[in-house]
């Protein structure tokens, strides 16, 4: 069967993954058919690269990825998942769910309205104009 994952590379205590496709009877850093990405876990936020053409090729061929290169293609919008948000919510209770979609919608009614200093920068524009015909 073919896999896709993530061959371990870089120093002791640094590493860095290239994300290959292999059979899945090879060793972890063994023989791989064809590497079509990286993921470097060093960085703030960690760095994923990936040849899009060729991961969607080999998913279409069936490859099946491993557990860590899934939640890596789940990040990268493949397998239906989107890019992650970057701040964490806490989770919410059934009874917390009505009321977090309420607070959701009262800043969205909020932006709707126009704002006061809109409305005051129009005459300002108007004053220079009174002034000339004054003169």
């Amino acid at each position: 069967m073919v896999k896709i994952r993530l061959r371990r590379m870089g120093a002791k205590k640094r590493p860095f993954y290239r994300v290959v496709v292999a059979d899945s009877r090879c060793a972890r850093d063994g023989r791989f058919i064809e590497s079509i990405g990286t993921y470097d876990p060093n960085l703030d936020p960690p760095a994923i690269k990936l040849n899009n053409e060729r991961v969607e090729y080999w998913l279409g061929n069936g490859a099946r990825p491993s557990d860590t290169a899934r939640a890596l293609l789940k990040v990268a919008g493949f397998l239906g998942g989107a890019t992650p948000k970057p701040e964490k919510a806490a989770p919410i209770s059934k009874k917390g769910k009505a009321k977090a979609a309420a607070e959701a919608a009262a800043p969205a009614a909020e932006a709707s309205t126009p704002e006061a200093p809109a409305v005051e920068e129009a005459p300002a524009e108007e004053a220079p104009a009174e002034t000339e015909a004054a003169e």
